[in-house]
């Protein structure tokens, strides 16, 4: 028997692209600089409600890492984004009605998500939006099932994102888990996320790392200065 061999073209310069990215994987790489106009920083959940100086007595070991690691971290990685005038986006729970029936039913279950405009759902002074910074309310863990994510980074440019706040073993995960499915390169910040405790921060990591880069926040800093 015959062996025919069919040859074929890609004529459109994407699909050439895409089929060069396919036959020479070593071209792509999660250890990316970062180009201006295409990255942000997420910071997730990082809220009153949740992060607040009652965590010190109803979480004490989380909110050890919240103060002693979590929130300076991120306002070393918002200097650095900002300075570099990169896209920074914030994610709070928060209801879109005043009754919560808009939350996802794990909410619900959960009893989980604040008052439209409350205190509890606004980000910690430490580390708040300035300017026209995006903030989307979410009620659901995955910041990419209840708010318009995914939407927004594309009209914006955006293809690496970098993330930050808590829970590691919940919203983080998510995050990085469906942002990878849906095309960015993510970045995990993994010192400037919190967990309940830090077992759980540490197991969490160990489960989605192959979804994300993992950097310290000085390590973002440094690829932040040669942008």
């Amino acid at each position: 028997m015959r062996t025919v061999v069919k040859h074929f073209i890609l004529t459109d310069p994407l699909a050439q692209q895409n089929f060069g990215a396919m036959t020479h994987p070593s071209t792509n790489t999660r250890n990316r600089p970062i180009i201006a106009g295409q990255a942000a920083l997420l910071v997730i959940d990082v809220q009153n409600g949740t992060c607040g100086p009652g965590e010190a007595s109803r979480r004490p070991e989380f909110h050890t890492a919240l103060t002693a690691r979590v929130v300076p971290n991120i306002e070393k990685l918002l200097q650095g984004f900002r300075a570099g005038r990169l896209e920074v986006i914030y994610t709070v729970m928060e209801n879109l009605t005043a009754d919560g029936r808009d939350r996802s039913l794990d909410y619900k279950l959960s009893n989980m998500g604040f008052a439209k405009g409350s205190r509890e759902a606004r980000v910690l002074d430490a580390i708040a939006p300035r300017g026209d910074e995006i903030v989307l309310p979410k009620t659901s863990s995955s910041v990419f099932n209840s708010t318009v994510l995914d939407y927004l980074l594309r009209n914006i440019g955006i293809e690496d994102v970098f993330v930050v706040g808590c829970l590691t073993d919940q919203c983080i995960d998510h995050a990085v888990k469906d942002g990878a499915d849906r095309g960015y390169y993510m970045t995990c910040v993994h010192d400037a996320c919190a967990a309940g405790t830090e077992a759980r921060h540490e197991a969490a990591l160990d489960c989605f790392r192959g979804y994300c880069r993992m950097l310290r926040t000085d390590e973002v800093l440094d690829i932040l200065s040669k942008t």
